[in-house]
Order: C-alpha cells, then structure tokens, then sequence
C-alpha cells in the first residue's frame, strides 16, 4: 500500500515538461525497501540568465587592380584553304598594323607560304594588339614576329623540340600501315621500321598474318605543344617466326646507325628499292617494249608509283649527271665506291640543292617519280651497274655496312642490352592485350 501510494504521488508530481522520474521499487522478503532514481528536468536550463553580444567585424576593401599586361595565348592548326587574315581572325588578333607588317617586311614572307596541319600561335593583349606570332613553318624552323615599342621585328629562330619516348607494338593482320594505325603509330614512324627492316623483310611479300612487332621511338614536342614524330630508338620484328631486331647508336662524331644487338650494321652498302613503297612493274632482261612495240633488253628495273614520289639515293655516292637525256627523260647519276653507279629516270623534277659533283647519302632524296621520256605513265626506271656492266638490282648481292667501331662495341652492348629488356616489356604488354 506504502508502495502504491508513493508511486501515485510521484507520478502525480511529475512535471509536465521534461523527463519523467522513475522510480523503482525494490521489495525484498526480510527488509521492505524503496529506492528511487530521479533526473533533472531542462526547466532549470530556461532560468539560466541570457545575454545578447553585437560586435562589428571590419571586412577589408577589396580593389581591382588596373593592369594593362594582360597575355592571351592561342594556337591555330592551318587548315586547307586558310589565308593568313582567316587565321588572324581565329587567333581574336585585331591589329592592322600587325597584318601591315607581315604584308610589307620581307623578313616576315614565310608567314604566306601556309602549310596544312602546321601551327601558328598567337599572344595579344586585352584589346587584341598583337604582342608574339610565330609560324611553325618547318620541321627545324619557325617565323617569329614581336611587337617592340610601336614597331615589329620578324627573325627565323631553330626549334629546339623537347624529345619524349613512346612505346607501341602491334600484329600483322593485313598490311603494316593496317597494324601501326591500329597501335596508334604515326605513319612517319612506320616507314622508318619498314626501312630499316628492309634488307632483311620485304614488306611487299614476305608479311604474314600474325607477324608482330613493337618499337620505342621519340615524339617532339615545342613548349608543351606536339610536333612530329622523331627516330625510331629501337625496334623488335617477328616475321614468320624470325625475329629481327634493330637498335640506334650514335657515335662520338654524331653519326647514326642502326645495328643488331650483336653489333651488326642492319643496313646494307645499297638499299634494294630506291622507293619507300613500290611495285615493280618491269623486271631486269628482256621484254617488249611498251613504245616501240618490239623485243629489247631492259637494262633496269621499273618501279610503278604516283607521281611526285620521292626516288631516294640508294647509296652514298658522288652525283655524276642531272639533266635530260633521251628516252630517259629527266635523269639522275650517282657514281658509288667501287666502280658502282646507278641511274634513276624518267623523274618529273630534281630535289633542291642535287645537280653535278653533289656528295648525296643513302636514303637521301634525288628527285621525284614522273613519267618524261619514253614512258607510258608514272614510274621509276632504276639501274645498278659494276664496272659498267648493268646487273639485276633485285637480285645482286648486297654487302653489308661497316659493323660498329672497336671503339665503341662495350658501350653499344650496354645500352642494346637495356634495350631489349625495354622491347620484351612493350611486347609482352601488346601480348597481354590479345589474349
């Protein structure tokens, strides 16, 4: 009953705001006892006394700052058809004087001989004033306009690119420009593994589906900017389950070459074909002649190509004759060590700087396929003579270049070694991916 009435009576006193006291009742058979627990309502909290503070925080000024040096940058890919104004416009350069400039100043020419898929780049002011244009004109070269004080000043500089390294590999599924578009290999970087392959691979037959290869070569870039492709630094070739294998070596007086990992020279005294890609239309011996409609003998060999194709020097060699002579129509002589010398005809036109005693070297450019002279369309006539006597290009024997120098044979082991360990790991990965 005692219980009872005590917990009626705190139940009662509870107050009807905050926490409700409990209360717990022990009864025990020998001893009655009560014990109670209780927490303190948050009425006590609302008497607590209250203040209210004000204080002023002093926020700094902000001011904007005059400047008249602002920089915009800009860069512009020439596309076909560009003008020199059109790409002005597209680079938000708005300075008649500048344009007066690069139209009068005959140091600044090169500015409208346009390229496509050159750059051209551009820093003006807030108010579109030209203050820096350059014309990334050629490989080595750019046109650099500055503004100083109210005037111009135009001068060609050399690039200087930065170099960094790729790593690509690929396999044949039909063609080698069909493997190295598919591995994202600029089409400049496959030529120079189908050249220095060349004396060992003929790409035009001896391919296979399910060749492989893979590469490390250099990529040039012009204050952050991509260029071109740079040299092939060394190169792996698995054709019909022969490898092949190909590292750069520069020796102390800059010159380079490419040599097997036992030290070989991988190019030979002569390339094969005078052309980067070919087919030959005409062989070495007899056969009807196209014009004359009668049995001769071809002294040569006939390569098909568009007109315009580059027609390389297939050794190094003193230029003899460059002119026109008879049904050859536009002719170039190269006089070899030896007693060798070879004739390249029916060309549309000469490259620049090639004509009488001209010391040209292997793989360098002498003129351009055509179709002057006896010919029936665009080709390349192609002759190899020893001693005077001509002899089947396709077919005499080769000698191979000069292995590496004593003087650097441990040198070139060491980083070819390197190398190799370099090319597995690209090859592996290339691997990895086609399982």
């Amino acid at each position: 009953m005692v219980a009872e009435k005590l917990t009626k009576s705190a139940w009662q006193s509870a107050p009807k705001r905050g926490l409700i006291a409990v209360v717990i009742l022990l009864a025990l058979p020998v001893f009655g006892l009560l014990t109670a627990f209780g927490v303190s309502t948050d009425t006590q909290l609302e008497n607590v006394p209250r203040s209210e503070v004000v204080q002023v925080l002093a926020i700094p000024a902000f001011e904007t700052e005059e400047t008249d040096d602002e920089e915009f940058h800009a860069s512009e890919r020439i596309l076909r058809g560009d003008t020199v104004a059109t790409l002005l416009q597209r680079l938000n350069v708005n300075d008649a004087e500048a344009f007066k400039f690069l139209r009068t100043e005959p140091a600044a020419k090169n500015i409208f001989q346009l390229r496509p898929g050159r750059n051209l780049q551009a820093i003006t002011d807030a108010d579109g004033e030209l203050q820096k244009l350059r014309y990334l004109h050629s490989p080595d070269q750019f046109l650099e306009i500055v503004r100083q004080e109210n005037s111009f000043t135009a001068q060609e500089l050399v690039l200087e690119p930065v170099r960094q390294t790729a790593q690509r590999s690929g396999v044949i599924k039909s063609s080698l420009y069909g493997a190295t578009d598919e591995a994202g290999i600029p089409d400049a970087i496959a030529n120079q593994i189908a050249r220095v392959f060349s004396t060992d691979i003929d790409f035009h037959v001896d391919l296979r589906k399910g060749d492989s290869f893979s590469v490390i070569y250099e990529m040039l870039y012009f204050e952050g900017e991509y260029m071109r492709p740079g040299r092939v630094l060394s190169a792996e070739f698995i054709n019909n389950g022969k490898k092949f294998e190909a590292f750069l070596f520069t020796d102390a007086s800059g010159a380079e070459s490419y040599f097997t990992a036992t030290g070989t020279n991988r190019a030979k005294s002569f390339l094969r074909s005078p052309l980067e890609f070919s087919r030959v239309s005409s062989g070495f011996g007899g056969r009807m002649h196209p014009i004359m409609k009668n049995w001769r003998a071809h002294t040569g060999v006939d390569f098909a190509a568009p007109r315009g194709t580059p027609v390389w020097a297939t050794a190094d060699g003193t230029v003899d004759f460059v002119g026109v002579k008879g049904g050859y129509g536009n002719v170039v002589e190269v006089r070899h060590s030896n007693s060798v010398s070879t004739l390249y005809a029916h060309l549309s036109a000469f490259a620049q700087g090639v004509r009488a005693g001209t010391r040209v070297s292997q793989g360098q450019t002498l003129a351009f396929v055509g179709a002057t002279g006896w010919a029936t369309g665009p080709h390349l006539h192609y002759e190899f003579k020893i001693a005077n006597v001509h002899q089947d290009p396709m077919k005499v024997a080769l000698p191979k270049a000069d292995p590496i120098l004593p003087q650097y044979r441990a040198a070139f082991l060491e980083s070819a070694q390197t190398q190799l360990s370099q090319l597995a790991l690209v090859r592996d990965a290339n691997f990895g991916r086609f399982e």
